[in-house]
């Protein structure tokens, strides 16, 4: 999630557990920034842009680690503060609180976060709330604001804490059983349609859990299924596009590509750009404004040849997004423009076996 949820988070889980022994801002406050502290990871400096991103929410998400730390920040909250002095124990279940509940909803987002690290080094990515929700973070920003004026405890402060924690928590597994039925219903679709992914993913569109963007991987494909939370099927729209897989075809063994592949969980696309062999993450961004891309090979006069790895950045949304997005958020089904030649008819058999593409492009030699 966004830091400044992360702060919020950990400054609501401070204020509710240490606020009636030290007050309500100064918990706040601690629990804010012991809240930023497992993402300090970033500050790591690897050599390699895909290790940046693959191994980012690692060691300092880990439950075992996080344990491993408690003690040693739970005994700077009790030196630190006179009122935790006899509260060794509370203030230890502060810090552990703090640092899981961090990594708890970083798993939730589609980037997924080793929490099990290293007894199970694989990260664990739901994808079941955006990066930024607004509905998730302004219950705790509510009440960190409030925390940040208020130096004594009342009961009437515990109760909007414990409110706010409860409410956003809620809303976490409300995020999760609307990404099942989201997931189901497309499924359900793309059966009738006569397609069968060999991969599918449902996560929210930016800044809401109510329009979910589903990606399902078949071969050489993918497709886009933009599915409202609420609403007929006559609603939903779905764009077929190439995977650009053929331009690997004669690349060999690359490290690079099968790091990529294995974060990704197989959700990867790649593009021909400039001479560069681009792979990009469908997971994170919208088509074709991914987030994270990496130039992983060049075309030489011999073929293809491995490069060191290069990020490579693109527009965060395209042209006509925002309107795209507000139309459907209020009930308007509208076409996203920019995948406008793609759109596809899933409403006959075989749909994406018939449907027609746009040509991917020129393939690299070998």
């Amino acid at each position: 999630m966004d830091s400044l949820t992360q702060f919020a988070l950990g400054a609501g889980v401070g204020a509710a557990l240490l606020g009636p022994r030290i007050g309500p801002r100064k918990a706040a406050i601690a629990g804010g920034l012991l809240g930023t502290l497992p993402d300090l990871d970033v500050l790591y400096p690897f050599d390699d842009p895909i290790d940046a991103f693959t191994l980012h929410r690692g060691a300092t998400h880990s439950f075992f680690i996080q344990a491993l730390a408690t003690p040693v920040f739970g005994e700077a909250l009790v030196r630190l503060f006179e009122g935790l002095r006899d509260q060794r124990l509370r203030s230890y279940l502060a810090v552990y609180l703090i640092f899981v509940t961090h990594a708890i909803i970083d798993a939730l987002t589609v980037y997924g976060t080793r929490i099990f690290w290293p007894l199970f080094p694989d990260p664990v990515g739901a994808g079941s709330i955006f990066i930024i929700d607004p509905l998730y973070s302004i219950p705790l920003l509510v009440v960190v604001i409030w925390a940040l004026f208020k130096g004594n405890w009342t009961p009437r402060f515990g109760k909007a804490a414990t409110a706010a924690l409860a409410v956003s928590t809620a809303y976490l597994g409300a995020g999760l059983a609307a990404q099942q039925a989201i997931e189901t219903r497309a499924r359900t679709l793309l059966a009738e349609a006569g397609v069968y992914p060999d991969r599918l993913l449902a996560n929210p569109t930016p800044f809401n859990s109510l329009f979910w963007k589903v990606i399902a991987v078949t071969g050489d494909r993918y497709v886009n299924l933009y599915v409202p939370l609420f609403g007929p099927q006559e609603r939903i729209t779905a764009y077929i596009h190439p995977r650009g897989t053929e331009h690997l075809a004669c690349l060999g063994e690359s490290e690079a590509l099968e790091k990529l592949a294995a974060f990704s969980d197989g959700f990867y696309g790649v593009d021909l750009e400039d001479g560069e062999v681009v792979v990009s993450d469908l997971r994170m961004g919208m088509t074709p404004n991914y987030v994270f891309r990496f130039a992983i090979a060049e075309e030489t006069g011999e073929g293809l040849e491995a490069m060191a790895p290069e990020r490579r950045r693109s527009q965060r949304q395209a042209e006509g997004d925002l309107d795209w997005l507000l139309a459907n958020l209020s009930g308007e089904p509208a076409l996203r423009p920019v995948e406008a030649p793609w759109l596809a008819d899933l409403s006959g058999p075989a749909a994406l076996a018939e449907a027609a593409r746009p040509p991917a492009g020129p393939t690299a030699g070998c």
